[in-house]
């Protein structure tokens, strides 16, 4: 016979009455697992305080870091891709699209504009890589060349901000096409003598690094981005060798020179300003 009887009923609040914690609250640092809430994380730019890593984040929240008070001039807002070769694979194109915008409430992968950093006009192009990866289409390229001839107009420099999966393979060669032309453009910015800085965020890789993404006056990273052409898993899989430890994190092109710098997110606008007035002056 037991010492205690229970003479109430334990928990009687019904499924119904439960409340749950509102989704978003706390963030979970995927490589130390400290868990703070979704504000401080914010605060903190996305970034960990405890392992300093750096959580993917899109043009809405890198145009909050760089522009002033965050104004700023949106270009070509409304341009939308379209399905030249009417591609489908496990869905058609033109879904994929309308899904990806519905969702992410964007028209494509790349947001650029114009504004003011540190009181010095400049003009931003950032992907966003919630949006069918990054990957860089026909909309994609014409933006890019749009802001860099915005750029040459105003006199402005330009900074182009990465995170792609590369080549959007639905475009195919229309796709490919957006490699040179966006070279291309670049090369006429540099005969104006316009000061081009390319910030490579994690993922960086295919045709973006091929192209545009390393062809800065300064080519920056943010700490251990992944930065490459083809992923690691197919570079070990074509050379049948084990890679050597941190291969393609920036702080491995850093030290083999296909990177000039690496700077964190907390200190990216004041460093990249004060390279441009060293560029200026």
């Amino acid at each position: 016979m037991g010492w205690f009887k229970r003479i109430k009923e334990g928990i009687t609040t019904s499924t119904k009455e439960k409340k749950e914690t509102p989704e978003g609250l706390w963030y979970n640092c995927p490589k130390c697992k400290t868990i703070i809430t979704s504000k401080e994380h914010e605060q903190q730019l996305f970034v960990c305080n405890n392992c300093n890593y750096h959580h993917r984040i899109n043009a809405k929240e890198y145009f909050k870091i760089f522009f002033d008070r965050n104004e700023f001039t949106e270009l070509d807002a409304n341009m939308i891709s379209k399905d030249p070769l009417q591609f489908k694979d496990s869905k058609k194109y033109n879904e994929r699209l309308k899904e990806n915008q519905k969702r992410t409430g964007l028209k494509d992968a790349l947001t650029s504009a114009y504004g003011k950093m540190n009181g010095e006009n400049v003009v931003i192009a950032c992907f966003n890589f919630n949006f069918i990866g990054g990957s860089i289409g026909s909309v994609v390229g014409e933006k890019i060349s749009r802001a860099i001839e915005y750029a040459k107009k105003t006199k402005s420099p330009i900074i182009i901000i990465s995170k792609s999966g590369g080549a959007r393979m639905m475009e195919a060669a229309f796709s490919l096409m957006q490699l040179a032309k966006t070279s291309a453009k670049l090369a006429q910015l540099s005969k104006e003598k316009i000061p081009y800085i390319s910030l490579l965020t994690d993922p960086t890789f295919g045709g973006a690094t091929a192209s545009f993404s390393m062809l800065g006056d300064m080519n920056i990273a943010e700490p251990n981005a992944l930065i490459g052409f083809a992923g690691p898993r197919v570079v070990k899989e074509t050379i049948g060798k084990d890679l050597p430890e941190g291969f393609q994190t920036s702080e491995f092109l850093l030290e083999h020179g296909f990177l000039d710098l690496i700077v964190e997110r907390k200190k990216l606008k004041s460093k990249i300003s004060q390279i441009l007035r060293i560029i200026k002056a």
